[in-house]
């Protein structure tokens, strides 16, 4: 089983750039596909970016693709999440979430293990 935890979230005007982090604890991000998600107030939590395990696949949300890149650095053991160019309604708690079936899903049911999130809020 592996503990996920992320980081970096924050106040950031709109245009800015924030990292987000997600470091694992039990187990190496290796042995998983792991994926960013986001939840907007009074909406439902949406896919943003996802990671092969390997780190040679990628893929993104329409809503984020050419601003956000999800990469591994596996000397720290974690998976972040460049967002720049950030807008309003980029606002959200972004969670991660670790796949040990390697479905590189889009969808939450897809993950089997989630963080506690970390608020991003963009002002305009």
């Amino acid at each position: 089983q592996v503990q996920l935890a992320e980081s970096g979230g924050g106040l950031v005007q709109a245009g800015g750039s924030l990292r987000l982090s997600c470091a694992a604890s039990g187990r190496t991000f290796r042995n998983y596909d792991t994926g960013w998600f986001r939840q907007a107030p009074g909406k439902e939590r949406e896919f943003v970016a996802t990671i092969r395990w390997s780190g040679g696949t990628t893929y993104y949300a329409d809503s984020v693709k050419g601003r956000f890149t999800i990469f591994k650095d596996n000397a720290k053991n974690t998976v972040d999440l460049q967002m720049n160019s950030l807008k309003p309604e980029d606002t959200a708690v972004y969670y991660c979430a670790a796949d040990p079936w390697l479905r590189l899903g889009v969808t939450e049911n897809a993950y089997e293990y989630w963080g506690q999130g970390t608020q991003v809020t963009v002002s305009s």
